[in-house]
């Protein structure tokens, strides 16, 4: 009787030890259809495969991200709630409005990194450089609209980093990113802070075109796009993805 009892009791704490042993909510902090949901679907059925459970995508937009955030504190510090963590949401930090701090959350693995870009519409004849918008920007102050992630983004420090150069341009706030490319596809809204991959079908089908590309030195991909830092600009504030967990997951967790 002893053996067969102390042989429950240890087939139990197994059980209990296997991780996961649930589902897993995946939380994007953003709209659908942007980066930040495109490259969760896309991880999704591949973490299934690795870990053996389902994992369920849920968009949690707002706050820059620090909605999804909120989320993620709320739940248990077990693993079994992951979120999406990327660069626009770092910004708010040091911008003084995100309520949260790095150490909020135990980061398991940063995913991608991307330059970033301003994009026009194809069809907008006003600018074929970013050197006619920056002079459009001088001489109109505030008049041109930058549809961007939301306030102390990366999308709103540069806006904000080009007010101290005189190109003068109002950010307006877009947290799901279809509704942001729209606007600007539309003519609602005249340059949109973005990276070409979130956007690529819409460089494909010719409804927008980048005028600049944040970096040092242009792309191969893009010859013909102007860096910053050929024009003296010192911004350059590329995306990044990383996945987290609340603080306190266990570290063997973490390490799956």
């Amino acid at each position: 009787m002893f053996v067969v009892c102390t042989g429950l009791w240890a087939s139990m704490a197994n059980a209990q030890e296997k991780f996961p042993n649930r589902p897993i909510d995946f939380i994007v902090p953003w709209g659908v259809g942007g980066g930040a949901d495109q490259f969760a679907r896309t991880a999704a059925p591949l973490l299934e495969k690795s870990l053996g459970v389902s994992i369920a995508v849920s968009n949690v937009p707002g706050a820059t991200g620090n909605t999804g955030n909120a989320r993620l504190q709320a739940a248990r510090a077990d693993g079994h709630t992951i979120a999406i963590y990327i660069a626009d949401t770092a910004a708010t930090i040091s911008m003084g409005t995100s309520p949260y701090k790095p150490d909020d959350f135990d980061w398991v693995v940063r995913m991608q990194v991307a330059p970033s870009f301003y994009f026009v519409r194809q069809d907008d004849k006003r600018f074929k450089s970013f050197q006619e918008l920056a002079e459009h920007a001088k001489k109109n102050p505030g008049k041109l609209k930058v549809a961007a992630t939301g306030i102390g983004s990366v999308d709103d420090l540069t806006v904000r980093y080009f007010a101290t150069k005189g190109i003068s341009m109002t950010m307006v706030p877009y947290p799901k990113p279809g509704e942001r490319y729209a606007a600007v596809i539309g003519g609602h809204e005249d340059v949109l802070y973005e990276q070409a991959g979130d956007i690529a079908q819409y460089l494909e089908a010719k409804q927008l075109r980048p005028v600049i590309v944040f970096r040092d030195k242009r792309l191969p991909e893009f010859p013909d796009v102007v860096a910053a830092g050929e024009l003296g600009y010192e911004i350059r504030l590329p995306q990044w993805r990383s996945i987290v967990v609340k603080k306190g997951t266990s570290p063997d967790r973490v390490k799956v």
